[in-house]
């Protein structure tokens, strides 16, 4: 990396480090970032069900391609290869329906508040 490149970054660095302690609006302290990491992860579960749903798609299509190797080549390919990847499949697309059951049992949280403290004392 040649001394330009070096004096740029650092100057970059400067300037970016200046922007975010000047600005106010970026005050972060815990609340402010519980809610952002709160509101980030709010789609995850919805992410989650629809690679589990397309992994264990993929299993299912595998597992079939196993057992019909199998059929056709009883020596060659066992068949617990095939009933694994059928059976891991099936586990697969049951995921998002345990995880829905568990959140209805558990509940949404939405009853819950934050707890405040309003004053303390010292004997």
């Amino acid at each position: 990396m040649t001394k330009l490149n070096k004096m740029t970054f650092a100057f970059l660095g400067l300037f970016a480090v200046t922007l975010i302690v000047a600005d106010p609006a970026h005050a972060n302290n815990f609340s402010s970032i519980a809610k952002n990491m709160t509101t980030s992860i709010a789609s995850l579960p919805t992410l989650l069900a629809a690679l589990s749903y397309l992994f264990g798609l993929l299993l299912g299509v595998l597992g079939v391609m196993k057992i019909k190797d199998h059929v056709e080549n009883p020596g060659q390919t066992p068949l617990k290869d095939g009933a694994i990847r059928l059976a891991a499949g099936g586990a697969l697309f049951a995921i998002p329906m345990l995880y829905e059951a568990a959140k209805n049992t558990i509940g949404s949280g939405a009853a819950t508040s934050q707890a405040t403290l309003t004053s303390l004392t010292f004997p």
